[in-house]
């Protein structure tokens, strides 16, 4: 008969013993907290149901900084805590129909993007500020096909795109480059907070 512990993936085991596990669950639960926080920042866009928010900027941050696993964990536990709902979605809205509405695309997309972006960083790219900008322009790629694919059910293809990208775009691309130029001291403070 097997030990317990030769059951358990070694990479769990090394947290566990090291005792980073509770820190995990410490960093994963404030990140989705973040998310929630950066989800009230909301600005209505005129002829769009999708407000201009804080909320892309912070999951591309979280991932780039926590990681793949643990951003997409913040990412997912976001959208759990919306779904029993807590008011953590834009404008203090929550509850499962907002996970079903016009810009549950762009939510449904939180942890892929998290996971893109913390893979980028994991890869070394977010070790200068231009690099980590492009990483965080792939992850938030995938928000936008994630928002406008949905919303396109909603009004059209062509509609959506102007309705949920094209308004966008330029104020997401300077909100990445104010975050790339904060990351590498954020990767400082969170790496020593691990240790």
């Amino acid at each position: 008969m097997n030990d317990v512990t030769t059951t358990i993936p070694a990479a769990i085991r090394e947290h566990v013993v090291r005792g980073s596990a509770a820190m995990n669950v410490l960093l994963i639960a404030g990140a989705s907290c973040l998310i929630a926080l950066a989800a009230q920042i909301a600005i209505p866009v005129p002829f769009s149901p999708v407000p201009l928010t804080m909320q892309p900027i912070a999951v591309l941050m979280i991932g780039a900084v926590l990681g793949s696993w643990r951003g997409a964990a913040a990412a997912s536990l976001y959208l759990l805590e919306g779904f029993a709902g807590a008011p953590v979605f834009a404008q203090g809205h929550g509850g499962a129909a907002w996970l079903i509405g016009p810009t549950a695309g762009y939510l449904w997309s939180y942890p892929a993007a998290a996971w893109v972006a913390g893979w980028f960083s994991q890869h070394g790219w977010g070790s200068t500020r231009l690099r980590a900008i492009c990483g965080m322009l792939a992850a938030l790629g995938v928000i936008y096909a994630g928002g406008w694919s949905w919303l396109a059910g909603f009004m059209g293809i062509k509609a959506a795109f102007f309705a949920g990208v094209a308004k966008y775009v330029v104020p997401d691309i300077l909100k990445i480059a104010l975050a790339a130029a904060f990351l590498p001291e954020v990767e400082k403070l969170i790496a020593r907070t691990g240790e």
